[in-house]
């Protein structure tokens, strides 16, 4: 999860592969982000705290309404979004309590949010803007996510709470959708989250990852799994991820792409983030789900020593286990 968003992370919303190539060439190592971002669409993002209670963009806020601002500016390589570094968080959570409370949660992402020096990326989703402006006109905490959310990157939060329960699965996908609905509400995001902790409680129960998502998509409703997938392993990936299926943020686009990648990719993760990351759009979205399940079916060993070694920040991955 870590690495698939670090390595997508300063190509991040490079919707002209043309631009990304020109500016990064391929991928395949941590980079910084430089500005311009071509692509950039920061300038038409806003947000005003209610009061200074709600004030989560702190000495960030002076770079939104500015064009060519790239989303993560200040990061090093091998540094991670704010969405993953909030799931570092909820890995910490559960290391320093060793269970799971929504309340206990809520105050520390609240602390987190709105302690200024917390984290350096200039750009914050809109689940948190739509959060913490609740949380500014007082609404309790509990409250606050309550909103039709639909954005791949919600999931990146939810995925530790399902791994680190994942002893019993039933009431691991209980708890991380509980989790997920804290801050993305809705029965989009309640229909992918159900859907990707199955697969990956499949997988960490022994379940091979292509069996996995043949089951759970068999066994979803929703749209998004119903795509026939193996008449497309030979095209190229950009031609499946950016015209077959759309690269934006959205559930219903960013998880058809995320499962073509898995299953083209299940035995071969680094190719497979690779890939991700060249596709552009919500790479870096799609990355850490990905880079979730290609971990799950290939361990740690899976991994090329330059990009474990490469984190900045990597999450206590012993403890996990």
């Amino acid at each position: 999860m870590y690495i698939g968003d670090a390595l997508a992370m300063p190509v991040h919303w490079y919707y002209d592969t043309q631009a990304l190539i020109r500016d990064y060439g391929e991928v395949t190592d941590f980079h910084k982000p430089r500005n311009p971002h071509p692509d950039s669409i920061l300038w038409r993002s806003s947000y005003i705290p209610a009061n200074s209670a709600a004030d989560i963009l702190h000495d960030q806020a002076q770079y939104w309404g500015q064009k060519g601002i790239h989303y993560h500016q200040f990061l090093r390589a091998g540094e991670n979004t704010l969405n993953v570094k909030l799931a570092g968080e909820v890995i910490n959570l559960l290391q320093d309590k060793n269970s799971y409370n929504a309340e206990v949660w809520l105050d520390r992402l609240i602390t987190f949010m709105t302690t200024p020096g917390t984290h350096n990326d200039t750009y914050v989703e809109e689940y948190l803007r739509h959060f913490f402006t609740n949380y500014g006109n007082g609404m309790a905490p509990l409250q606050c996510g309550r909103t039709d959310e639909k954005h791949i990157g919600g999931l990146t939060q939810m995925l530790p709470v399902a791994i680190r329960l994942a002893d019993s699965a039933d009431d691991a996908q209980t708890t991380a959708l509980q989790h997920l609905a804290l801050t993305h509400g809705g029965s989009v995001m309640e229909q992918g989250g159900a859907f990707v902790a199955s697969i990956i409680l499949d997988v960490l129960h022994g379940t091979s990852l292509a069996d996995a998502i043949s089951r759970n998509c068999s066994e979803c409703a929703s749209d998004f799994a119903k795509h026939a997938l193996e008449p497309l392993l030979r095209y190229p990936d950009q031609v499946v991820v950016g015209r077959h299926f759309s690269s934006a943020c959205y559930m219903e686009h960013a998880l058809p792409a995320i499962l073509y990648l898995a299953v083209k990719y299940t035995d071969n993760p680094e190719k497979g983030l690779i890939a991700n990351t060249m596709c552009g759009g919500d790479n870096a979205g799609r990355g850490a789900v990905l880079g979730a399940l290609l971990g799950a079916e290939n361990g740690i060993q899976g991994w090329p020593q330059r990009w474990l070694e490469g984190l900045l920040q990597p999450p206590l991955i012993e403890q996990l286990h």
